[in-house]
This record gives C-alpha cells, structure tokens and sequence, in this order.
C-alpha cells in the first residue's frame, strides 16, 4: 500500500478564520479596512509570507518584513482559537491507520504554528512525519518538498491529498498520483477528486 500525504490548511482542517484574524491585525494596524473571509481563503497556500504579501498587495502596496513578522509572531501564539479539523477526516484518518499505510504532512505553513496546530487538535498521533514551509529550502509546488516527507517516512510511493494546485503540482513533478479537495482554499485538478473527506479511503484504495 502506498503512504498518503496530506496538505494541512483547507484539507485537514479549517485554519481560515484563525488565520484571517490575525492578517487583520496586520492589515489594520497599516490603517487598511479589514479582509473579508473570502478574499482571505483566495491568499492562502503559499505560505505566511506570501500571505501576507498578497494582502498588502490588495491594497496596492508592498509588504514589509516587520509586517511580515508581525503577522507570524500573533499567528503563533494562539493558531487555533477557531481553527477546526473537517467534518469526515477523523473517520478517514483512522481507517486509512488501520489499514497500516504510512501517513505524513507536507504543509506550507511555518513549522512551528503546524506543530501546535497538530498538537492542539490532537493529529499528531495520526502521522509519521510532518514537514512545514520552512523545514527544507524548498516548498510545494516544489516536489522536493513532498520529497523530503517521503524520504522522513522512509518510503518511495505516496498519494498526494490537498486542496490547492500547489499540491498536485508538487505530487506531479514525483510522477505520484493526487486527490483534489474542493472543500479547501484553492483550485486544482488531481487524478482524482474527493467531494467530502468521507470519499477518501475508498478513492485511496482505488489508487493504490
């Protein structure tokens, strides 16, 4: 059986509010309006940074590093005030660990906040080995990030799931088969697709 690896944000859990919340902190303090949810959900996948660069950018202006700082430093105290893990990916998570498939994470969010983010929402216990967008030099859509997550769990065949074309890029470039999530942040289009997160083991098991 293949390893599956899992995107975090929009495919594991719902970080969106936490993470808008704390963007508009930054976004304020600079004396702009507030981002709606929406426009939010539009800026996330690439990482906290690019983030944040994205919502300055909304307002025609450039992100600064302070700015950026800014927002990673209140995004790490507290990132799951309002975060919550997708309804179905529990039941997923536990049928594909009974099944003894090696589980991981490759996540463009700073490691830090995925580690408490995981903690917090008791994940952990579900995944061999978690890599955030600063834990190599690369980051999805680069395939050496998801590489070096097959590589931690020690294996060589996995199933990409995520939510974003950053995922399905990344998986690509491996020659790895992905699952799209349309319940997330971002597009996409994978080898196959997952309406509801109920849909993955059976899909998993067609794949391999």
């Amino acid at each position: 059986m293949r390893a599956v690896i899992f995107d975090l944000d929009g495919t594991l859990i719902d970080a969106a509010p936490d993470i808008a919340a704390k963007l508009n902190v930054v976004i304020t303090e600079a004396g702009h309006p507030a981002l709606s949810l929406e426009t939010v959900h539009g800026m996330i996948g690439d990482g906290a940074k690019v983030l944040v660069e994205r919502a300055f950018a909304f307002y025609g202006q450039q992100a600064q590093p302070a700015q950026q700082e800014r927002f990673m430093a209140l995004y790490g105290v507290d990132p799951v005030k309002h975060t919550v893990i997708y309804d179905g990916i529990i039941p997923a998570l536990e049928a594909l660990q009974a099944q003894g498939r090696p589980l991981g994470v490759c996540t463009n969010k700073p490691m830090h906040a995925t580690r408490e983010v995981l903690a917090a929402l008791d994940l952990n216990r579900f995944f061999g080995a978690v890599l955030g967008g600063d834990s190599t030099p690369y980051r999805k859509p680069d395939p050496r990030h998801l590489a070096a997550v097959l590589s931690a769990l020690e294996v060589t065949d996995a199933i990409m799931v995520g939510d974003h074309a950053n995922d399905m890029k990344a998986a690509a470039g491996l020659g790895l088969p992905a699952i799209f999530c349309p319940w997330g942040y971002g597009e996409g289009q994978g080898d196959a697709r997952a309406e509801h997160p109920s849909d993955l083991p059976g899909i998993i098991d067609r794949l391999g």
